[in-house]
């Protein structure tokens, strides 16, 4: 490429390499594989349903099974070219390595509940010698598991032993498809978390500003620490107040009783100080 030498050129090719850059990655986020699905009946409540399997886009899920001498491999992709087949969302796979179309994304029908969803493809490659030779038709049964963002693929049936509508049913388990869990606090929960809060805050607030302002140490940093020795030694006098049981009325003292004899005073007469 041959770059014009101007005064301006310079920064002429750094801004087209830029918006280049720019339109280029905003083409690779807006991509989105669930839109190559072409629904049967276009509706909005379908499309609702492949939005909800956003984690599947792009992944090739593989299953095996084996009847008898045979084996197969099964590849699945939600809306893309499962194993590199061209509008193929179920393939099958012999141990020849004959691919067989089961399902496309061309043809495909989306039906959801509350945690579970349930895809269908049709106009699959049609039968050789059963079910009347009609189209392949793939079905997936996708069941909620909130363990599991994207399980493993399993073969659960494969109906061809009628005379038309067989199918292949196929199982995987997803959180995708899990209902939102809903959290209802009750008012005694806010309260009792706002009162959390206020409190952590009083005593991480009360703690900083004894120890940085006021620049207490040890226990003194609790945050107005006289105050509640005060009410703890109150509330401790209550408690004994109400809850002994013993008589709070000190008995009278009384002074103990000798137990030595008394003394045995001598009969003195003191005749001699009357008047003779």
């Amino acid at each position: 490429m041959k770059v014009l030498s101007s005064p301006g050129g310079g920064s002429f090719l750094v801004w087209t390499v830029a918006v280049q850059l720019i339109l280029c990655g905003r083409g690779a986020h807006t991509s989105d594989d669930s839109k190559n699905c072409q629904l049967v009946a276009v509706s909005e409540s379908e499309q609702k349903v492949l939005s909800r399997l956003e984690p599947l886009n792009g992944k090739n899920l593989t299953a095996k099974s084996q009847t008898g001498n045979d084996n197969y491999t099964y590849i699945f992709q939600l809306c893309g070219n499962a194993g590199g087949v061209q509008d193929a969302a179920l393939v099958q796979i012999d141990k020849q390595k004959k691919t067989t179309v089961i399902g496309k994304y061309s043809a495909s029908q989306a039906i959801g509940g509350s945690d579970w969803v349930m895809l269908i493809y049709r106009n699959g490659e049609k039968y050789d010698a059963h079910c009347s030779q009609e189209s392949r038709k793939g079905i997936l049964m996708i069941s909620c598991n909130r363990k599991k963002s994207i399980g493993q693929l399993t073969v659960v049936l494969e109906e061809r032993d009628r005379k038309e509508d067989c199918f292949y049913l196929f199982g995987l388990e997803s959180s995708a498809v899990c209902p939102a869990v809903e959290s209802h606090l009750s008012a005694g929960s806010i309260i009792i978390i706002i009162g959390l809060c206020l409190l952590t805050v009083y005593l991480v607030g009360g703690f900083l500003y004894q120890r940085l302002i006021v620049g207490a140490k040890g226990i003194e940093q609790f945050p107005n620490y006289s105050f509640w020795v005060e009410v703890g030694n109150l509330t401790a006098d209550g408690c004994d107040f109400v809850c002994r049981s013993r008589n709070r009325e000190e008995a009278p003292a009384y002074r103990g009783v000798s137990t030595e004899p008394l003394e045995v005073e001598t009969d003195e007469r003191d005749d001699h100080l009357l008047p003779m």
